[in-house]
């Protein structure tokens, strides 16, 4: 085949909802393209949980296997440490701009699939990414279990931490939830918590006290030193789609992007799935579920076919 003909699809990013894709549209006998920065928001994680069949595989090794999955289909060509640094839709299709700072290369592809995950911004609390990962997850679905009836911290910043609060307190008696010097928890929110057993700490957060990523306490500002033996912080996601020229999908009020049911954006031939997609950021088997959908709907939309299921 001609390096000068389209790809079928264009995938932009490499986790769990990219490489399921890619596997669906190989199977489907489309030419792809997946094009992954490999800067992974879990790459702090040692394992991950809820995958049906790799329960508690590290990421990393997730991502591995499925990349070996993908030798099998000559359709799928994988570009690794590689970024999109340009999009711009044309009459039949997109155009591409590739490389690392500055682009190298050129593609055109008929569809394309964004899957580029999201960004975080943890809580500002010292040597906090010392224990991310480790001790303090982000995932309540992905960790909750592990940590469950031991004494939990909460950290963040957001208007949702009382909600979280809640659902973290399905798992331990005890949870203290530390808005580091934010009003994220109101009044009101205070006593609710008070009464399922949370107690609200609001001073800013000094420091974190333990060992090796394992965390001990939570120390905040005036002397005060909470025994915590894990938890979880809330970080705040953002979308990155500048590279996006002459587009601008849908977003929501969080910057995740719009789409059907199937992963179709406002933009013809653009496509969304995973953690950039509306709801956010979700499990890695959710993500990679809205990978496999978004696929079905690529091959669908590429052949002219409609189903009603």
């Amino acid at each position: 085949m001609d390096d000068s003909t389209p790809y079928d699809a264009l995938i932009v990013g490499g986790g769990p909802a990219g490489l399921s894709a890619a596997l669906n549209l190989g199977r489907s006998l489309l030419r792809v393209l997946l094009v992954d920065a490999d800067r992974p928001r879990n790459a702090a994680t040692m394992n991950s949980h809820g995958f049906l069949t790799r329960d508690g595989v590290p990421p990393h090794e997730l991502r591995r296997l499925a990349r070996a999955e993908l030798d099998a289909y000559p359709e799928v060509e994988v570009r690794s440490r590689v970024r999109v640094l340009s999009l711009r839709r044309e009459q039949d299709g997109f155009v591409a701009a590739l490389g690392r700072r500055e682009p190298t290369e050129t593609v055109t592809a008929r569809r394309v699939l964004l899957a580029t995950g999201l960004r975080e911004t943890l809580p500002d609390v010292p040597n906090l990414r010392g224990f991310y990962g480790m001790s303090l997850f982000s995932c309540t679905a992905c960790d909750a279990w592990e940590l469950q009836g031991r004494r939990l911290a909460l950290i963040g910043e957001t208007p949702d931490l009382a909600d979280r609060a809640r659902l973290i307190s399905h798992w331990t008696p005890s949870l203290t939830v530390f808005t580091n010097g934010s009003d994220a928890v109101t009044t009101a929110e205070e006593a609710e918590l008070l009464t399922r057993g949370v107690s609200v700490r609001r001073e800013p957060v000094v420091e974190l006290v333990g060992d090796r990523g394992a965390i001990e306490a939570v120390r905040v500002e005036g002397g005060g030193e909470t025994p915590i033996d894990g938890g979880f912080v809330r970080p705040e996601w953002h979308s990155d789609l500048s590279f996006l020229h002459g587009m601008a999908p849908t977003v929501d009020e969080h910057g995740h992007v719009v789409v059907d049911r199937g992963g179709r954006t406002g933009v013809a031939g653009l496509y969304a799935a995973g953690d950039a997609a509306v709801p956010g950021p979700q499990q890695l088997i959710v993500a990679a579920g809205a990978g496999a959908q978004a696929a079905r709907t690529i091959v669908r939309d590429a052949v002219g076919v409609e189903f009603a299921h």
